[in-house]
């Protein structure tokens, strides 16, 4: 599933495709890729509409428009966005073409129908239950303490829960635990405070390098212009199963976390 530092690549790369231009036309390959409102006023109110900007929270993409609405988009475990220019065929598993002035074609690629588009006022009616921006300012060690205060649940599952953090996902929660020596099974409550000035910081250096990498492309994930991200290759434990730590050689484990797969390693990463 596009994590993080996907979604943002993606918000980066189709930025300067889509700032300035208009809709001219919505082509839904399948209806139901569209949760709100119904297809029919989701075409009508897109047309003409000028796009003014893009943002993202946690995995969710928003794109502002003129009228004031919002486009927001999740690509779920397998969407992609894109571009195609003039007469371009749609790729494989295209669920929605967006036209814009110019000849731009922006496809919505998604093989497994997972991921959803919402024409909504106001983002946060789609957003508002996710918990803080990772890569925020205003998120802190101390934030980051309240968050897990109390709870019993693993710190993996905790990491992915998208109400305690926005955006992280299996793979920069495996990675962020690592470079933290953190056990993924360990209570979150149970962490101490230098445990957590750890792990804040080691969320906050993942999720940059993979930025920097452009993504992950483990499985679905392709960027824009169909090239694929090259976060993958600096994971230490992340699909690692079967190497041996780049720290300190031990094999790295694969177990099950809320029915997670989770990567790590046993001896940098003792249990509880």
């Amino acid at each position: 599933m596009p994590e993080l530092p996907e979604v943002e690549t993606v918000k980066n790369e189709l930025a300067p495709h889509l700032i300035g231009h208009k809709f001219t036309d919505i082509t839904l390959l399948w209806d139901k890729v569209v949760k709100q409102p119904s297809a029919e006023d989701f075409r009508s109110r897109l047309i003409g509409q000028e796009i003014t900007g893009l943002s993202r929270r946690g995995k969710y993409l928003s794109i502002h428009l003129s009228r004031g609405d919002e486009l927001v988009i999740h690509l779920k475990m397998s969407g992609s966005l894109l571009i195609g220019k003039g007469s371009s065929a749609p790729p494989k598993h295209t669920r929605a073409i967006i036209h814009l002035d110019g000849g731009t074609t922006i496809f919505f690629s998604d093989p497994r129908k997972f991921g959803a588009m919402w024409l909504v006022k106001d983002s946060s009616s789609i957003t508002g239950n996710l918990g803080p921006e990772p890569l925020e300012a205003s998120f802190s060690p101390e934030v980051l303490a309240k968050r897990l205060h109390n709870r019993q649940a693993p710190i993996k599952a905790l990491l992915c829960d998208q109400s305690v953090i926005a955006g992280i996902g299996n793979m920069y929660a495996d990675e962020a635990l690592f470079y933290a020596r953190i056990h993924p099974l360990r209570q979150g409550g149970s962490l101490s405070p230098e445990e957590i000035a750890r792990l804040h910081q080691a969320i906050q250096q993942v999720l940059r390098t993979a930025i920097g990498n452009k993504g992950a492309s483990m499985v679905n994930y392709y960027r824009p212009s169909g090239e694929t991200g090259t976060a993958h290759f600096e994971f230490k434990v992340a699909h690692q199963g079967g190497k041996n730590c780049p720290v300190c050689h031990s094999p790295i484990q694969r177990i099950k976390v809320r029915n997670r797969g989770t990567y790590f390693c046993p001896k940098c990463q003792p249990a509880p």
